[in-house]
């Protein structure tokens, strides 16, 4: 350590510690953040990649903070996940407790005795959830600052989980409620290994003050990095005519089980994770990997884990992970992509297109972590063969396509920028609730000031939106209000406040249930809007959306036939306009990626030749009969603001992969283009205008308590991007090509 001259700035007992341990050196990040966070008074982002010391870059300091200063102080660590409070919990106990320092991890299973001791004492390290801290605040209100009248950080890991999301927002309001009650700012430290955007981060750390904020950004990991994408082609099933042809079920697919025959032969005997990307695909790849192991007599190796299995199930996974006796390989949703300590696996298997980039990035930090592995991505890619009366999707092999643009994005180091924009209306509620919880009531006055004031989370909203969400919320019998001006919760408001789950701003993902002549088809995630008329794609078949029910999450559809299967079916993540303006560059390129094997370079050279074959580089519209495609190559919320658009002109449009879908009911693409070009021309249209067809508006918890215009504001702040879509229409060239 004698050429650091951050080591020297820490406490000589934490010094000592490191000198055991064995350090020769601290990483980058290390060096360049102890300088400043040991000062206690700017706020700090930490970005690093995963395993280069993030969590010790913000903690050394920060206790070297606490044993310096003349208070017994608090750090207060804010993890998204319960799992991670636990792994930190182990990594500080053991230098915290050579120090004095006590460590109180504080969520759901901690003991009530271990919650009281804190309470006594106040100081040291508070490991803590959003939605802990929120009940906190809602049941111990008079005590807020007493609890935090010495608090001296706040440390947000895992800080690229919170932007743009309900608990972001829920995360940012607790943060700004409690600096109000104690009157003073807390620094604040943010951590990640995944932010596309440093000041929109900042932004998100300390709104309205993002540009006070320290950046430090470490480029300690040099890990090799070896990656191989796999394509698989599901034969094509030609079906028999029957008279109940309509109610047979779609033939089971026959290549995951050669997917999970290749990650048993490839995977065993290491530790592994795999990502598909639903948690039905979990089970299905779990069940087949759990049948290998048994017909090979071997001892299974392959667990699962999402959301939806018990806390034991998971418990027992993360565990087979970190035991090194024997090898384990979790089948995985996004629940292991954060950073729960689950020791180093070699590889990483994406099954199909991830989320995101991010994610992706997110996901292949858990690899090469051991000194001279190389992290390995193993990608796999289904597509169908082409046959006739095919989609667009499956010509042009989107979906392997899609991996092999999001990897090179990846390889570029480019990823989504954080989402901080947006009107969490939903979580406005939420906040609003609590505040009248903690207070034992609250004036319009109080709670607009600390709530929507300027570089308060919710600034923005303005006092007519603010009033019009308290008289909805009073219709609603969640608010009342005394003579005085006072608000208090009404009967309604009273027992969700008191209820377990109110602490939490999300909901729980549900898929929307497909029913067709009351029989029940199976379930499907919505990401996108939907409309009446509109077609969907479900177990191989095309249906018309005929009634769309949000309270009990149904879709009431009908069979359709003839046309061409349409490009909607649902999914698990919203795409970036990047992305697909990436796909489109593979497509006219002549470059082929040495990671893609002998069959998806196959599917890249089928894709490029339909595509050259349909002269896609000059078309804009494709004539499918009675559907025309308009190819935009723009993300999801532009695309969603077009088919807006036009549904607003009378057309029934929908976002549909790389462009929009429309029907086209007796008009010609011309027409439709045409329309699209008038809006241009348009005053621009109020939400209430452009949202008055689309169903499904309600994605956050609180949406169903706001009134139709918040929640048309909400959604479209989130979801569309209606600057972005206007600029492709002014775009469009007066000559534009239709293709029959």
């Amino acid at each position: 350590m004698a050429a650091s001259s951050s080591y020297y700035l820490l406490d000589e007992r934490i010094q000592h510690f490191l000198w055991s341990e064995g350090w020769e050196s601290l990483r980058q990040a290390q060096e360049e953040a102890i300088p400043i966070i040991v000062a206690g008074d700017c706020d700090v982002i930490v970005a690093a990649a995963t395993a280069t010391g993030k969590t010790e870059a913000a903690f050394l300091p920060a206790l070297t903070y606490l044993l310096q200063s003349e208070n017994h102080g608090l750090i207060v660590y804010v993890s998204p996940l319960k799992a991670l409070i636990n792994d930190q919990f182990g990594r500080l106990d053991r230098l915290c407790e050579q120090l004095e320092i006590p460590v109180w991890p504080w969520h759901g299973d901690i003991s009530a005795s271990t919650k009281t001791r804190f309470m006594a004492k106040r100081q040291g390290v508070l490991l803590i959830t959003p939605e802990s801290l929120e009940a906190l605040l809602c049941n111990r209100g008079t005590s807020i600052n007493a609890i935090f009248e010495n608090a001296a950080y706040f440390v947000i890991d895992e800080l690229h989980a919170f932007i743009g999301s309900e608990r972001g927002k829920q995360l940012q309001s607790l943060m700004h409620r409690i600096e109000n009650s104690i009157g003073r700012n807390i620094p604040r430290i943010g951590l990640s290994a995944t932010l596309g955007d440093m000041s929109l981060a900042a932004d998100f750390l300390r709104p309205g003050k993002g540009a006070s904020v320290a950046m430090i950004v470490s480029k300690d990991a040099n890990t090799e990095l070896r990656i191989l994408v796999k394509g698989y082609e599901e034969p094509l099933v030609i079906r028999q005519n029957s008279s109940n042809s309509d109610e047979d079920e779609p033939p089971q697919p026959t290549m995951p089980t050669t997917i999970a025959g290749h990650l048993f032969k490839n995977l065993r005997g290491s530790n592994n994770l795999i990502f598909p990307n639903s948690r039905r695909e979990v089970e299905r790849y779990t069940h087949l990997l759990n049948q290998f192991c048994s017909t090979q007599n071997v001892p299974n190796e392959f667990w699962p884990h999402h959301g939806s299995l018990s806390k034991e199930i998971r418990s027992e996974t993360e565990a087979a992970l970190k035991q090194k006796e024997r090898p384990a390989t979790a089948i995985c949703t996004n629940t292991l992509e954060l950073g729960i300590d689950i020791g180093a696996v070699k590889s990483v298997a994406q099954i199909g297109p991830p989320p995101s980039v991010a994610s992706l990035r997110q996901r292949l930090g858990r690899s090469g972590r051991r000194k001279g592995e190389p992290a390995i991505l193993r990608g796999y890619c289904i597509e169908q063969m082409i046959g006739p009366h095919v989609s667009l999707s499956i010509e042009l092999r989107l979906d392997m396509l899609q991996m092999t643009a999001m990897i090179s994005l990846l390889l570029e180091n480019w990823f989504e920028p954080p989402m901080s924009s947006g009107a969490h209306f939903s979580t406005l509620i939420q906040q609003i609730l609590s505040i009248v919880a903690q207070r034992g009531g609250a004036t319009i006055g109080q709670l607009y000031s600390l709530l929507c004031g300027p570089t308060t989370p919710f600034t923005g909203v303005t006092k007519e939106e603010f009033a019009m969400l308290l008289r909805h919320l009073g219709k609603l019998d969640l608010l009342m209000q005394e003579s005085s001006g006072l608000l208090l919760h009404g009967q309604t408001g009273e027992k969700f406040v008191n209820h377990y789950t109110f602490y939490a701003a999300f909901a729980s993902e549900e898929e929307f249930r497909l029913v067709c002549a009351g029989r029940a088809l199976g379930t499907i995630p919505v990401t996108q809007m939907l409309t009446v008329g509109q077609r969907i794609l479900f177990a191989g078949k095309t249906w018309c959306v005929d009634e769309i029910d949000e309270k009990q999450k149904t879709i009431v559809v009908s069979r359709t036939r003839g046309g061409v299967p349409p490009l909607f079916s649902g999914g698990a993540g919203r795409t970036h306009t990047k992305i697909r303006q990436r796909i489109r560059e593979l497509l006219e390129s002549d470059e082929t990626p040495v990671y893609l094997d002998d069959v998806a370079k196959r599917f890249l050279t089928e894709a490029r030749h339909n595509y050259a074959a349909r002269n896609l580089k000059e078309t804009i519209l494709l004539d499918q009969g009675s559907e025309a495609l308009i190819l935009t190559w723009m993300g999801d919320a532009a695309n969603e603001a077009l088919a807006c658009l036009l549904l607003r002109r009378g057309f029934k449009a929908t976002a549909a992969g790389p462009g929009i879908e429309v029907h086209k009911s007796g008009h010609s693409g011309t027409d439709i283009l045409d329309a699209l070009r008038d809006t241009s021309f348009d005053v621009a249209p109020s939400l209430d205008e452009l949202l008055i067809d689309v169903k499904n508006l309600q994605r956050q918890k609180w949406d169903w308590a706001l009134p139709d215009g918040l929640l048309r504001k909400a959604y479209a702040s989130l979801y569309l991007d209606l600057d972005e879509a206007q600029m492709w229409i002014k775009s469009l060239d007066t000559q534009s090509e239709i293709a029959h």
